[in-house]
């Protein structure tokens, strides 16, 4: 696979505003000065997108579009990770972790991991 992941990740993270990022210059800049709610906000936009792209898909449109908006979503979703010092890698090695995993195993495994969470944080009387 390429890295360009991690380019983007390099000039979203130049982007920000303790980077010097401009908002008057830059879309990326822009959405960082707005702050956590409108790229938050973006990534739900895209991810609606996304999902009317594929409804599109399945009903006969060409696939590119979803390729289009999967992109914007995956662009999106790369600022909102650094906005919270993510890097792309962090998830790359997250997916690698749950390779091979059955997702039902993975699932219950979370469940545990909450339940266990939840009964440490009870109050004991």
């Amino acid at each position: 696979m390429s890295d360009i992941l991690q380019r983007l990740a390099a000039v979203i993270a130049s982007r920000k505003p303790e980077a010097g990022g401009d908002p008057e210059h830059s879309y990326v800049a822009r959405l960082f000065a707005k702050g956590d709610d409108a790229i938050l906000k973006k990534i739900g936009e895209e991810a609606t997108e996304t999902v009317m792209a594929a409804k599109d898909v399945r009903a006969g449109a060409a696939s590119s579009r979803l390729v289009y908006e999967c992109a914007d979503l995956w662009f999106h979703s790369l600022i909102m990770l650094a906005r919270f010092d993510i890097t792309p890698q962090q998830v790359l090695d997250e997916l690698a972790r749950r390779e091979g995993l059955s997702g039902i195993e993975e699932m219950a495994s979370r469940t545990l991991q909450a339940r266990e969470r939840a009964e440490r944080a009870e109050p004991t009387e």
